[in-house]
Parts: structure tokens; C-alpha cells; sequence
């Protein structure tokens, strides 16, 4: 699993949310689509595995999960948003609610 900060995220790449829904309409990174990490096995269809895959969730640590998952059950290459959403806001980077 890659690793990248908040500012090395390309705009209009596939970001995967994986926090919970009420964490989502609280506050997201634009443009990220919601796939909660309760949900995850079940809904991994909806992700395309022919763009880049950006795991995002509060902090890093769902999102490291996620990623690996994806690796080791799916064959996916990832890569995990370092800080999460937290980092994304503290930035100042575009936030949707």
C-alpha cells in the first residue's frame, strides 16, 4: 500500500471515504465517495479498479484497513490518504457537508 499527504491527492481522483454515513454528512473531502467500512465487503464492486484507489477515512487508521483488504483479498494496488479527513480540513482543501 502506497501512502500519500492530503496536498499529494490529484483532483478528480476516485477517493473512498470509509467512515461511517454520520461522519460523512458531518464534513467530507470533496468530491469523495461514501463506501463506510461496515459496509465495505459487500459494496467493493462500486469502486473502479481501473482508476487509482485513494482510501480516505477520519484519521488514516480504517483507511490503512481498508487498503490492505483491497490488496490482499481484491489484488488492488492503493493508496491510503495520510491523516485523513482531519488532515484534509486542517489543510484547508475543499470540504462538502
Amino acid at each position: 500500500m502506497k501512502s500519500v499527504t492530503v496536498q499529494q491527492v490529484p483532483a478528480n481522483a476516485q477517493l473512498i471515504d470509509v467512515r461511517e454515513a454520520d461522519e460523512y454528512a458531518a464534513d467530507h473531502a470533496a468530491g469523495a465517495k461514501l463506501l463506510p467500512l461496515s459496509e465495505f465487503v459487500g459494496r467493493v464492486h462500486e469502486i473502479d479498479p481501473d482508476q487509482d484507489i485513494y482510501v480516505i477515512c477520519r484519521s488514516g487508521g480504517r483507511s490503512a484497513q481498508a487498503c490492505s483488504y483491497l490488496e490482499q483479498s481484491r489484488g488492488f494496488d492503493t493508496i491510503n490518504v495520510e491523516g485523513g479527513t482531519d488532515a484534509w480540513r486542517a489543510a484547508g482543501l475543499p470540504m462538502e457537508s
